[in-house]
């Protein structure tokens, strides 16, 4: 079923309700609650105090970026490592017992239109979890190894995708800290993989929770926990969170599609919605094989700039009864003062550079500031220009569902925090634009 039909049939309320309802995201409306974990929220521009961002073309000594060489050699691992240790946490390498047992060789789907293999991916030595089941589909009349999107999903792939002959998954329940069938968490809602298909692109699925639950007592049960020091319940403070634990598991999935001859592997992309925008985003800095970084909707902790202080601040994240698992302890020396970081956000997206990277964001989701994405998006352009590649072109936000399809690459659609379809038609022609050089006007 195509994703337009799906729409004509249940229409978005009910395809996102669910989603946002299980996701328990703050709504970003203008009656938006003033205290969000005991702490205030800023919702208006009136009240965002004068900043500075740090200069992502000057070294720590003072000494002006002089070249491309001098950004990758020196300046790129110096601000990588900020973050690895102060923000998402250090991680470990390939396990030695990694591995990949295909379970679906290569089946026809769609009428034809495509082909499925099915995937598991064992993460730790012998055991047999924590294990990651990818549901991968490539365009059946390609010549050659395709391209493809690595869609991060907060469902299991037989929940998320119109093929009923995916292999049965289960999934976290976050309240009863146990796994139970994902049927039991269905939405109506299904990723457009045939849309992607009929683009000549592959799509490759998992489900998040397969790497690590979505939850503070999580680090017992997910990947983490079979790195977790003899005895010990926590990292040290410079060590890996959930994010990290997330960015880890795609490149665990990067380490598949490179030896899968049916995938371009110099054409992979990586998509996120929310806290999997955060995870992309870390996930294709850290990481620089994934070709095109697509964080959706990422807010605070990704995109959005944290010296701004509008909407979700690092304050709320890191509170206890809310995200602060998803990060490295160290992140929380710098709730009350954000200016007091080496970075803001705009040295994360730079870390994509020379690489594509589209960000996607909703007028109305104050809470993920989408204004504060846009300017962290415009500070990344000069170390882009420093590669010969095009930047924003401008520093004023651009109309509603009119994107920037540049090497950075900006939409802002009308709605909030979700995902829409000119969401999924402009990621499509972003990667054929710069995959496949079918550039459309500016």
């Amino acid at each position: 079923m195509k994703f337009q039909t799906l729409i004509r049939k249940v229409g978005f309320a009910t395809i996102f309700s669910g989603f946002l309802s299980l996701m328990s995201i703050a709504q970003t409306k203008p009656n938006a609650p003033e205290l969000v974990a005991g702490i205030p929220v800023n919702y208006e521009e009136a009240n965002v105090k004068p900043y500075a961002l740090p200069d992502p073309l000057v070294h720590t000594n003072g000494k002006v970026v002089n070249s491309a060489e001098d950004w990758i050699k020196r300046k790129r691992p110096e601000i990588l490592d900020w973050y690895q240790r102060a923000q998402f946490g250090k991680a470990p390498g390939i396990p030695a017992g990694f591995r990949a047992v295909v379970t679906d060789q290569g089946t026809p789907v769609f009428g034809g239109k495509a082909i499925r293999k099915q995937v598991t991916l064992y993460l730790y030595e012998k055991s047999e979890e924590p294990k990651i089941d990818l549901a991968l589909y490539l365009p059946a009349q390609q010549a050659g190894p395709a391209p493809v999107l690595v869609r991060l999903s907060f469902f299991a792939n037989a929940t998320t995708i119109d093929d009923s002959d995916l292999q049965k998954d289960s999934v976290w329940n976050s309240k009863e800290k146990i796994k139970v069938a994902a049927a039991s968490f269905r939405q109506d809602m299904a990723f457009p993989v045939e849309e992607f298909i009929e683009a000549g692109i592959g799509v490759v699925s998992l489900y998040y929770g397969d790497i690590e639950p979505d939850f503070k007592e999580g680090i017992q049960y997910g990947i983490r926990s079979r790195f977790l020091p003899h005895d010990a319940t926590t990292f040290a403070a410079d060590e890996w969170g959930a994010i990290s634990a997330w960015a880890w598991g795609l490149s665990r999935v990067m380490d598949y599609l490179e030896k899968d001859k049916d995938v371009d592997s110099k054409k992979v992309a990586i998509n996120g919605h929310s806290r999997l925008g955060k995870t992309v985003l870390y996930a294709g800095a850290n990481d620089p094989r994934f070709s095109i970084v697509i964080p959706s909707c990422s807010g605070e902790g990704g995109a959005a700039l944290s010296r701004r202080n509008y909407g979700e601040t690092i304050a709320h994240l890191v509170a206890p009864t809310r995200y602060a698992y998803q990060f490295s302890a160290n992140y929380s020396q710098y709730q009350d003062d954000p200016s007091t970081m080496e970075v803001d956000s705009h040295m994360l997206i730079s870390l994509i550079a020379p690489r594509p990277i589209l960000l996607i964001t909703g007028d109305s989701d104050k809470w993920s500031d989408p204004k504060g994405e846009f300017l962290a998006a415009v500070a990344a352009g000069p170390v882009y220009r420093l590669f010969g590649k095009k930047d924003l072109g401008t520093d004023t936000l651009p109309p509603l569902d009119k994107p920037i399809l540049h090497d950075v690459g900006f939409l802002i659609h009308k709605g909030g925090h979700q995902v829409l379809p000119q969401d999924i038609q402009t990621m499509i022609t972003f990667m054929k634009k710069h995959w496949l050089n079918t550039a459309p006007a500016e």
